[in-house]
């Protein structure tokens, strides 16, 4: 009976060593593939980008407004939508999206523009856009920025509440931020990269973000790693844009993925 017990107890043991071998090697392969390892399950993903035309988004600039680009600010290029970040505005999908999850890759170019020149390179994901058309809508940012990325900024009377439970509300026509966790001293000067707890890769490689947004609770990570996290955004649905913001950048595989 205790030679029994005893076998019974060590196949027990190798079968929770076996769970938990197989569970840090799926965790392993997802951050080495620069995804958080703990997604919500989700859907078949929606392509937001096909790879080769901009079909699936309006384009918005400051000076021309909706759908009128003459100086190609927005281009395709090899399965890449290059934005060249010399005139303010984005691209925006047709479509509004509620409970998903959101993957892209970025990387950096290499000019500034404009009032941005020599100032750190930035860009963004905006989400929850409710509103019109203008520079910038009202919604929650999933910022782009050398040495801060994975800050949110609330826009145009957009409100979320950080971890630390304050409500933060962006001003009409204006916008605030959320810092990202741990983050260090910045310096707004091209290339900056955060000296405490930089997120991105270096210059010129491609970075992942990925934001999981379900019934206005709202995630953002950055390379694998948890950026951010808020609740209660308001609004907590609505379209999805990538900016032109002053900073040559690079965009890839977006993808939206519907959860439950």
């Amino acid at each position: 009976m205790i030679m029994h017990l005893r076998k019974g107890k060590a196949e027990q043991q190798m079968r929770i060593a076996g769970v938990v071998c197989a569970a840090a090697l799926l965790s392993s392969a997802a951050m080495a593939m620069g995804q958080a390892p703990d997604i919500p399950k989700h859907g078949h993903a929606v392509k937001l980008f096909d790879g080769k035309s901009l079909n699936g988004f309006d384009t918005f600039l400051a000076k021309e407004g909706l759908n009128s680009d003459p100086n190609h600010v927005f281009t395709v290029e090899n399965g890449v939508v290059h934005v060249s970040g010399t005139e303010m505005g984005y691209i925006i999908t047709k479509q509004e999206y509620t409970n998903y999850y959101l993957r892209a890759e970025f990387k950096w170019g290499e000019g500034t523009f404009g009032s941005r020149q020599g100032q750190a390179r930035d860009s963004g994901i905006l989400y929850n856009i409710q509103g019109p058309d203008k520079v910038w809508p009202r919604s929650v940012e999933f910022q782009i920025n050398e040495g801060c990325t994975g800050d949110f900024w609330m826009t145009d009377g957009a409100a979320l509440t950080g971890k630390d439970g304050a409500r933060v509300m962006g001003p009409a026509g204006n916008a605030v931020s959320i810092a990202r966790f741990d983050k260090g001293p910045f310096k707004n000067v091209t290339g900056y990269r955060d000296p405490v707890n930089e997120l991105e890769k270096p210059h010129g490689e491609w970075n992942v973000v990925e934001l999981v947004n379900r019934n206005g609770h709202v995630w953002q990570y950055v390379n694998g790693k948890l950026a951010n996290e808020g609740t209660d955004a308001s609004p907590a649905s609505g379209k999805i844009l990538f900016q032109s913001e002053g900073a040559e950048i690079y965009f890839r595989n977006m993808k939206l993925y519907p959860i439950k």
